[in-house]
């Protein structure tokens, strides 16, 4: 039809959800391709949504755009618990649906047409659809994969131009598990004060960094003081509380941006649902014990899923993750391109993964498999891998 944007004609569909789909649609194929979390929503979570539906005849009902006080208050003490930077739950805090609608409104509210924000590379995929639905230009900032995928922040500088409005990045990153370290933080501080950016900070694996050393060494980017003043940082509920259905995040943005993301925010969704901020505020003013047991079985699932790999050496080379839930192997296995090579895995040995080119342009050459599914998924999917490569 003539008549749709030509901007969303001109994208697909995310290829995480297109491989999720695909793999749905083939009976019998194992799914590594989408980042939802095996693991059951925590008890007092559900407990207290439950006895909300039951006594609270408010339950159902829209609240105010950013959001239940007490969910922003439970929030701005989450936030400096974790990051030592104290936030007002009524100047700086909104209640999202998640960091996908968060990130939305954030770019929404910040971009004109053509207007540019740097993203590493590779980059979560839905960002670039993020960016291009905003009608910004995406920057890519590459990563070194022989150095672990770790940032080149010499490089950076380079790439602003008086286009550039925001750096965005995610540590640990998805899909290649590395941790930003502080001084390379401190870095982009440095940076985006001299250029007058936003560094915006989409967090939903920091509770999952799985090494003892790589755990020391992690800085949130709200701990880093030159930087507060130039941050939004995106927190979601849908993976360290396994919450990913009730899509549920809160965003900390400067209080002069508070009242411009409402206007998108309100215009979006009105408000993420009420039962699911009355969850969110259980799930942060009760001891989240489970993020232990969480990080623990995701570290048992990473040393298997790389022992799977180390067998099948040439097929694939990897840098292991350091959190997160992804690997990000470099193909090694004769193929033309990663997004024939991922349908080939899926058609041929029932095995869905997510085509690296999705990622950015480093990502070519690449798949991306989680490792937040259940061993005996993974283990299952390998054998077919182990079949299939010989």
């Amino acid at each position: 039809m003539t008549n749709v944007s030509k901007t969303v004609a001109s994208i697909g569909l995310s290829a995480i959800k297109d491989m999720a789909a695909r793999a749905a649609r083939r009976e019998g194929s194992v799914s590594l391709a989408w980042g939802v979390p095996s693991f059951r929503t925590p008890q007092a979570i559900r407990t207290a949504a439950a006895d909300a539906l039951a006594r609270d005849p408010e339950a159902g009902k829209y609240t105010l755009p950013d959001g239940l006080p007490a969910l922003r208050q439970a929030a701005a003490a989450d936030h400096l618990a974790r990051s030592g930077h104290p936030v007002c739950g009524d100047a700086n805090i909104i209640a999202s649906a998640g960091n996908m609608e968060a990130g939305q409104v954030v770019l929404r509210a910040l971009l004109d047409p053509g207007d540019e924000v740097i993203v590493t590379d590779p980059c979560f995929a839905s960002h670039l659809l993020q960016i291009k639905l905003a009608g910004g230009k995406a920057v890519f900032w590459p990563m070194r994969e022989a150095d672990g995928w770790r940032a080149d922040v010499g490089a950076l500088e380079a790439l602003v131009t008086h286009r550039t409005k925001a750096l965005l990045l995610v540590t640990p990153s998805n899909p290649t598990g590395t941790v930003f370290p502080r001084a390379d933080l401190e870095a982009i501080a440095k940076l985006a004060a001299r250029h007058g950016l936003l560094v915006i900070a989409d967090d939903p694996y920091s509770r999952f960094v799985y090494d003892a050393a790589d755990a020391a060494a992690f800085c949130h980017p709200a701990s880093v003081p030159g930087l507060r003043q130039r941050l939004v940082y995106l927190f979601t509920f849908s993976k360290c509380y396994a919450m990913s259905g009730w899509r549920l995040g809160y965003m900390v943005v400067p209080d002069w941006l508070k009242p411009e993301v409402m206007k998108v925010h309100d215009a979006n969704l009105i408000c993420p649902p009420r039962i699911s901020q009355i969850a969110g505020i259980a799930a942060l003013t009760h001891k989240a014990d489970h993020v232990a047991e969480f990080r623990n079985a995701l570290a048992a699932r990473r040393s298997l899923i790389c022992q799977r790999l180390d067998r099948l050496a040439h097929a694939f080379r990897y840098v292991r993750p350091q959190g997160a839930y992804y690997v990000f192997p470099k193909i090694l296995a004769p193929h033309a391109d990663s997004y024939s090579f991922a349908l080939d895995l899926l058609e041929k040995a029932g095995v869905s993964t997510t085509p690296g080119s999705a990622f950015g342009p480093s990502g070519e050459h690449h798949l991306r498999m989680a490792y937040c599914v259940e061993e005996d998924q993974i283990n299952q999917a390998f054998d077919r891998l182990d079949r299939f490569f010989g």
